[in-house]
């Protein structure tokens, strides 16, 4: 039972590491994506949001490392702090899921507000421009409800002075790679002007929001199991530890005794 309960809680750990590891990941990803590494960028990295990210893989990876040492070492102290933290992980999950189903009416209003931001910001925000151009790349969609929501952008806006009037960033082109290689920055010039039947060969006339709500549609029973085994995993591996604290303890004042 020693054995099986000491190796049983060091796997849960090393799950929860390798989770913690994929998170850092996407962090120094979207960092990198975003080239905030480079000289000029580099005095603005405290304040960028993926730096919220590489937080949150550091901490996690931190307190699933310390869990499976403490496994491995049969250390009191580090399990005790691995399960104080793992409730209040737990119960900060539990939270946040009751006001998500709270609040589900809302939910939609929000997101929309936050792409209309993303979107009127686009070219003045670096972080707000990533966010909007991976969901339209990604999802293949423009705009909050259609290409046309751009005209809320000051300089895609019908009435701007500029080239990109009455236009819509790369990322909404059905094809923005030029002859097959090179990106093409202008390839969404003019497409506000274009009836949809035009216009749905040359960009995505589908918005984001009907995307998002597609991909979590087509993914519901995926994103409910991943939520369910997770927050499984984690009131197991509290329960196991525990138990092996207590057996330890137990086990040692026999031996003392």
């Amino acid at each position: 039972m020693d054995y099986f309960l000491k190796y049983f809680l060091f796997l849960c750990n090393l799950l929860f590491t390798v989770l913690g590891l994929v998170v850092l990941g996407l962090g120094f990803w979207g960092l990198i994506s975003k080239e905030s590494f480079a000289q000029e960028k580099i005095g603005n990295i405290g304040t960028d949001p993926m730096l919220a990210l590489v937080s949150l893989g550091f901490l996690l990876t931190l307190l699933c490392l310390s869990g499976c040492v403490g496994a491995i070492r049969e250390n009191c102290f580090l399990l005790k702090a691995f399960s104080f933290a793992v409730l209040a992980l737990i119960s900060v999950q539990v939270l946040i899921a009751i006001l998500a189903y709270g609040m589900q009416d809302q939910i939609g209003g929000y997101l929309r507000s936050g792409m209309l931001a993303a979107m009127a910001r686009y070219q003045d925000d670096l972080d707000l421009r990533f966010i909007a151009d991976e969901i339209q790349s990604n999802l293949q969609c423009c705009g909050a409800d259609t290409y046309r929501d751009w005209e809320i952008n000051i300089y895609y806006n019908c009435s701007a002075p500029g080239v990109l009037a009455c236009g819509v960033p790369a990322t909404c082109c059905v094809d923005p790679l030029e002859n097959g290689t090179v990106w093409n920055s202008q390839c969404g010039v003019g497409a506000q002007l274009l009836d949809e039947f035009t216009a749905q060969s040359v960009v995505f006339l589908g918005g984001c929001l009907g995307g998002i709500s597609r991909w979590i549609e087509q993914h519901e029973a995926l994103i409910g199991t991943a939520a369910v085994v997770v927050l499984g995993v984690q009131i197991v591996a509290v329960f196991i530890s525990t138990i092996y604290n207590t057996y330890r303890h137990k086990d040692r004042l026999h031996v003392y005794y």
